[in-house]
Parts: structure tokens; sequence; C-alpha cells
């Protein structure tokens, strides 16, 4: 049986959806693994998203918070507001009570990846913050480490992520993810994927 993974984000202005876009590929690329892309509901009115030049959403399908019990493995991206996730995002996860209650999400591994507009703009924080929401579910969290090796280390060219996660920088929003920052994601899309059809292999 193949196993699950739930890349699932929001992304207002693309730049999430593109590394997610990138770590399904990378997911899908081990073999049994089956990847599949979700948003989370917005939480903005059109109005709103309108005035601040949000471009309109993606087919992609939304799912609701019940459903993450329904995956053997979970990836979790968003933009930094703050140093933190996006609310959109964590109102997502605010809905996620009835898992909790029922620990359907213990065990599960689960990473994550986001975006920030500058270097000093929460590429750790927003990582580090993150990670208190899969405590609480009682989640695996996978980091990939430096386990993309030289990529990790480039000082020559401006490169978001870190052994957290995949990440980019959004810049203006006018900057878009660079070629190596859709490797890192391809590669945590793999190596995640990876991991979590070990663990599913070890409880099926």
């Amino acid at each position: 049986m193949a196993t699950k993974v739930y890349i699932v984000y929001y992304s207002m202005y693309g730049h999430v959806e593109k590394l997610a876009e990138e770590i399904k590929k990378g997911a899908a690329s081990v073999e049994g693994v089956e990847a599949q892309l979700y948003q989370v509901p917005e939480t903005l009115q059109d109005e709103v998203l309108g005035k601040m030049g949000a471009p309109p959403k993606s087919e992609v399908p939304i799912i609701a918070p019940n459903e993450l019990s329904d995956a053997d493995g979970l990836l979790f991206g968003f933009p930094t507001r703050f140093g933190m996730m996006a609310a959109q995002f964590k109102a997502f996860l605010d809905a996620t009570g009835g898992l909790w209650r029922t620990q359907q999400l213990a065990g599960k591994p689960a990473g994550i990846f986001y975006s920030t507009g500058s270097q000093g703009g929460g590429q750790e924080t927003t990582a580090l913050t993150a990670i208190t929401q899969l405590v609480h579910h009682g989640m695996v969290f996978v980091p990939i480490g430096y386990t993309f090796g030289a990529g990790m280390f480039e000082m020559e060219q401006i490169k978001g992520g870190s052994p957290y996660g995949a990440g980019t920088y959004a810049g203006d929003g006018t900057r878009q993810p660079s070629e190596l920052e859709l490797q890192q994601a391809f590669h945590q899309g793999k190596y995640f994927a990876s991991i979590a059809k070990k663990l599913k292999g070890t409880t099926a």
C-alpha cells in the first residue's frame, strides 16, 4: 500500500506554492509514495486580497482539518508574518482540536517549509515557533538537517532555507524562488518521503 504524503500549504503571492510544487515532485520521485498538494482555507475576503495585490488562488484543492489523519506524512508550508507562520495557517491548525483530543496525528512524521520577505525576516524563528504545533500533536519532526550537502553552504548567492526545511525569500514580492531554492525543496520532498515510507513500514 502506497505511503501517502500530503503537502499542505498557504500561499498568498505564490512563493510558498512554488516550493510546494517542487516538494511534491521530490516526494513523488520515491517509489511507493503518493504525494498530494492541498491548500488551507483563506481567511481574508476577496476585496481585501485584491487591495493587497494577491493573485487568484490556484485550483489546488482545499483540505479540511480532519483530512490530515488520512496522510502517512505531512509537510506544512506557509509565509512568515512577523517571524511566525501566517495567521491563515495558524487558524487552520487551531481547528485541529478534534484530532488532538483523539491523538490521530501522534507519531506521524511532519516537516515544514516557508517564505520570508528578507534574510532577517524569520527563516529560523518561523520554523522554531511552528514546531510547537507539531509537538502538541505528538508528531515526529523531520528536518532536512544538512542532507542537502554543498547547497546548504552556498555563500555566493542569496538562498533561503535552513536545516529546518526549505525556504525562499520573497523580497518586495517580485523575487521568485531561485533554482537552488527549488532544488532544496525537491530534496526535502524526496528526503521526507523516504523517511515517511520507512516509518510506515515499521508500523504496518
